[in-house]
């Protein structure tokens, strides 16, 4: 499916008054987790600035222990304190990645702004060793600001 036709879904999924914010994120993991070959796990996490923490609210894909991130441990952790994109096209050459699954070859986490704040971010794990391209970050940019959106 492309980036086009994702969007409508995503549009559609983000509409539904009808459910939690939470429902819907997890929504938009799975369609993104079904669809896009290279995106083998979808997940948002948002932070807890009093904390420091990043906090898994939403996910497609394997189960996992890493429901709560400190700022900077980590791709995640590290976008939380950078507020920039993050592509590693090879999770083994982080000497600051923390491991999910061997399965995982490569990552990519985007953060996401409400009013100026970094207040989460959408992180992507992907079997497939550097898969990543500029229209994927732009495509989850805009899947952010529209998240944003609805918060």
């Amino acid at each position: 499916m492309s980036f086009h036709i994702l969007k409508k879904e995503v549009e559609h999924i983000l509409s539904r008054s009808d459910k939690q914010l939470n429902e819907r994120l997890t929504n938009i993991c799975e369609l993104l987790q079904s669809e896009i070959d290279h995106y083998d796990w979808v997940g948002f996490y948002f932070a807890e600035h009093s904390t420091k923490t990043l906090h898994l609210k939403a996910f497609a894909g394997e189960p996992t222990d890493h429901t709560v991130i400190p700022f900077g441990k980590g791709i995640c952790g590290q976008v939380a304190e950078s507020h920039k994109n993050f592509v590693v096209p090879d999770v083994k050459s982080q000497d600051n990645y923390i491991a999910c699954s061997l399965n995982v070859k490569a990552e990519i986490v985007v953060p996401l702004f409400k009013d100026r704040v970094n207040i989460g971010q959408i992180d992507i794990d992907s079997h497939t060793p550097d898969p990543f391209t500029v229209e994927d970050e732009r495509f989850l940019e805009w899947i952010n600001e529209n998240v944003a959106k609805n918060i």
